[in-house]
């Protein structure tokens, strides 16, 4: 694996989140000692987490801690300017205004912890809503990753057909109702496996299905149904001769002749 491929695996942005197991974090940092380019990129990874996380901060009021406070000091306040009438009262009565004036500092009491808990609450909230957001962000990095990794592995895929000497190439053109449609055949001469990649073709409608068609001495022969998943990667067909190559939509699972007016593109060798 070279310098590119070993960035490009995942490991740093693992590393980064915490993610990487102890051999991978051991290999990287040992990496990273001996190579400049996969250093640079651990820490342009952790700029860009750290820009991430900062942009997505959220700050509670700046009034909020101010306000809870003085309406704690109010209503202590209000309780210590109380006018005290200092009279002769029974023993048994100053034991009840004991009580009453416990009850009252319990009050206090109960008022600041439920305020300072509120605060402790609005602050775990704040806490939580902005980790929802970063974690939602880092999970969009990686899905936009994951996206392009897949799209690198396609063209690398192609890539390795054209430079195969054996593969050859047959282009093929949207017929009359569908001038803007195009597809590429990848007929391998020393296999005789046949590839296609119909990325540019309109998504096919639901219950329907591409189907490429090899002509060989001008009589049609199904060369397989087209998905998706198979596009450029896995042989449709093996097809020992042809002189063109088409494609048509067919009913899903294909059909055993070509419906001629759902013709797509056509391509001669």
């Amino acid at each position: 694996m070279n310098t590119k491929e070993y960035i490009s695996s995942g490991i740093i942005e693992s590393y980064v989140l915490g993610l990487a197991s102890p051999e991978e974090a051991g290999i990287l940092e040992c990496v990273m000692k001996n190579n400049a380019e996969v250093y640079a990129a651990f820490e342009e990874a952790q700029k860009t987490l750290e820009d991430l996380a900062t942009s997505q901060a959220v700050t509670p009021p700046v009034d909020l801690k101010s306000k809870i406070w003085s309406k704690i000091q109010q209503e202590q306040h209000t309780e210590e300017v109380k006018p005290a009438v200092i009279t002769e009262i029974p023993v048994e009565r100053n034991q009840q205004e004991i009580k009453i004036q416990e009850k009252s500092n319990w009050k206090n009491y109960a008022v600041a912890a439920s305020v300072l808990f509120l605060i402790s609450a609005a602050g775990n909230l704040f806490w939580m809503n902005d980790q929802s957001k970063t974690k939602a962000e880092i999970a969009k990095i990686q899905s936009e990753k994951s996206n392009q990794d897949l799209a690198m592995q396609k063209m690398n895929q192609k890539l390795d057909m054209l430079s195969n000497p054996d593969m050859q190439m047959v282009m093929l053109k949207g017929v009359e109702k569908h001038t803007d449609s195009k597809a590429m055949v990848f007929w391998d001469k020393k296999t005789k496996e046949v590839y296609l990649n119909a990325e540019s073709l309109p998504k096919a409608p639901e219950g329907m299905q591409y189907q490429l068609w090899a002509i060989a001495d001008g009589k049609p022969v199904s060369a397989g149904m087209y998905t998706e998943e198979k596009d450029s990667k896995t042989p449709l067909a093996n097809i020992p001769k042809a002189q063109a190559f088409a494609i048509t939509l067919e009913k899903q699972g294909g059909s055993v002749a070509p419906t001629m007016e759902n013709m797509y593109v056509m391509g001669a060798i």
